[in-house]
């Protein structure tokens, strides 16, 4: 089976997350020029906006980049034409079945790699012809499944003839070495880069990361069928408990209306929704990309041979 950095022409077998709000074009490109491949998480936008986007990560890298889609954006039909007008070499999707999009990206020879929760989804999408598959854990930030990586890796590896890339719960060699081990052919990386140089999140949120205790992330949105992983707060104190209320999708909404962009560009993390996994309890300073991926990679590589040398001579 191919490395992912085989399989993307990148320098690592590593993906940045397409993190909503935060993966614009120039962090997409700074994580691709910095031996990943980037990408451009469109979240809300329409294809206007995707547009100028890639164009900008086009002008600051000659690397491989993607575009995260969505798939419950009002803009998906919108979206996934600019990705082929705009060249777009490599595609993740979420949040849904990208299949009538499949044959039209495929026909332009884009990579299409979807993101699923459950191995049920990930031979049902095998079937339009995917490249690969993410295997996301319930570890991650953001929208989230049920399965923790550690499960779900391998059974959807079991369940698939493409190549996996896990995802969720990774901030360092030795979770890096273990996704490897379970037999993905690369990792997706997200909570880690909140804590980057070049990460456009506000410094309150790069702080809260980095204050973040192992125990500090919580699931909201479970009872209305959209669980959504955060750092607690305010915000989330309040959620919670009207979902105990068994409060109305209104009024859940309105608590978190706008809260994301609240977090990531205001600044405001205690009123607004800091998406994070469970792994900021692990972050502690502010590195640059290059150096996350470098020590991601020297680690893992690391781990493994340790691991090698002190069981290798066992039966």
């Amino acid at each position: 089976m191919k490395k992912l950095n085989e399989i993307l022409g990148t320098e690592f077998p590593f993906i940045q997350g397409g993190m909503a709000n935060i993966a614009t074009g120039e962090f997409a490109a700074a994580c691709s020029n910095a031996g990943a491949l980037g990408m451009i998480a469109t979240g809300g936008w329409d294809g206007d906006r995707l547009r100028q986007e890639i164009r900008r990560a086009k002008e600051l890298t000659d690397k491989p980049f993607g575009v995260n889609l969505m798939l419950m954006s009002p803009y998906a039909d919108d979206i996934a034409r600019v990705i082929l007008e705009e060249g777009v070499k490599v595609v993740t999707t979420g949040a849904g079945n990208p299949g009538k999009y499949i044959p039209a990206w495929k026909e332009a020879g884009i990579k299409v790699l979807p993101v699923v929760a459950a191995a049920v989804l990930a031979k049902r999408l095998v079937r339009y012809g995917v490249d690969a598959i993410i295997a996301e854990g319930t570890e991650s930030g953001g929208h989230v499944g049920e399965m923790t990586t550690m499960a779900l890796v391998p059974q959807v590896i079991d369940a698939v003839d493409v190549p996996v890339v896990a995802a969720g719960g990774v901030a360092d060699g030795r979770q890096a070495a273990a996704a490897f081990a379970l037999g993905a052919c690369g990792i997706q990386v997200g909570t880690c880069l909140l804590a980057s140089v070049e990460c456009p999140i506000h410094d309150n949120y790069k702080q809260a990361i980095l204050k973040a205790k192992d125990s500090d992330t919580v699931v909201t949105g479970r009872s209305v069928g959209g669980p959504v992983r955060c750092l607690k707060n305010k915000m989330t104190r309040e959620y919670l408990e009207l979902e105990k209320r068994g409060a109305s999708l209104d009024e859940l909404e309105h608590v978190t209306l706008g809260g994301l962009r609240r977090a990531v560009l205001e600044g405001d993390v205690e009123h607004g929704s800091v998406m994070s996994g469970q792994v900021a309890g692990m972050l502690h300073e502010i590195k640059p990309v290059r150096q996350i991926f470098e020590e991601l990679y020297a680690g893992s590589k690391s781990v493994l041979s340790a691991v090698c040398a002190e069981w290798g001579g066992e039966a």
